[in-house]
């Protein structure tokens, strides 16, 4: 965490803290056997529930953020070297899920391949708002039918509810603009994608938390 929010090097780490190798290798192993992402589902079901909500929920909205990196890709839409973060995010604005990836792939390919990589975590989930030129016609096999898919310049969000396009907008912006508190996810340091996407997950743990000690 402290590696995350000031963004310093893993050798820059304060002498009370254990060696850089002991942390480094933590957040390995966990990265590897797939401790971050129990830990960050766990947090999550436990803060949708302080809020009064369901556990897994019913909506999400799909974005993408262009971060310089090397080596990458290449964004021709935002003339940015190097990488993408897809997210996908709940009414809440709390993260659900997330790929990283060279900057170079389209949008509606990396959402496809966030949604594809769900495995079943949420069920539940009907309808989904799609952001940027990302085009609903590459979800459609992916979802099921009672799933509803929509663009941005729909107003249909949740079921049995509607909320305008940019108000799920600023939803996945404020998103963005939570994680980037952390000095680490400013440019992305990481030479592997697995690795930029283990402090993309402690980031949003560390919201969550903060989160849960406030309420």
């Amino acid at each position: 965490m402290y590696v995350l929010s000031s963004g310093c090097q893993w050798r820059y780490v304060p002498k009370d803290l254990p060696p850089k190798s002991t942390l480094f290798g933590y957040f390995d192993l966990w990265n590897w056997d797939g401790t971050l992402d129990r830990i960050h589902h766990a947090l999550y079901v436990k803060c949708r529930e302080d809020m009064d909500r369901e556990a897994s929920p019913t909506a999400c909205v799909i974005d993408s953020q262009s971060v310089k990196s090397d080596p990458s890709g290449y964004d021709a839409g935002k003339k940015i070297k190097g990488k993408k973060r897809h997210i996908l995010v709940d009414t809440l604005g709390l993260l659900l899920h997330a790929v990283v990836h060279p900057a170079d792939i389209q949008d509606r390919d990396g959402g496809v391949l966030v949604l594809s990589t769900l495995f079943g975590l949420y069920p539940f989930l009907q309808s989904s708002l799609l952001m940027a030129d990302i085009r609903a016609r590459s979800f459609k096999r992916l979802q099921p039918k009672s799933c509803r898919i929509c663009k941005s310049k729909s107003s249909t969000l949740r079921s049995g509810k509607r909320v305008r396009a940019s108000a799920a907008t600023l939803v996945v912006e404020r998103t963005f603009a939570w994680l980037n508190r952390c000095r680490r996810l400013a440019k992305d340091f990481e030479n592997l994608a697995r690795n930029a996407l283990a402090f993309l997950h402690l980031a949003s743990i560390r919201l969550m938390l903060r989160k849960l000690c406030l309420s």
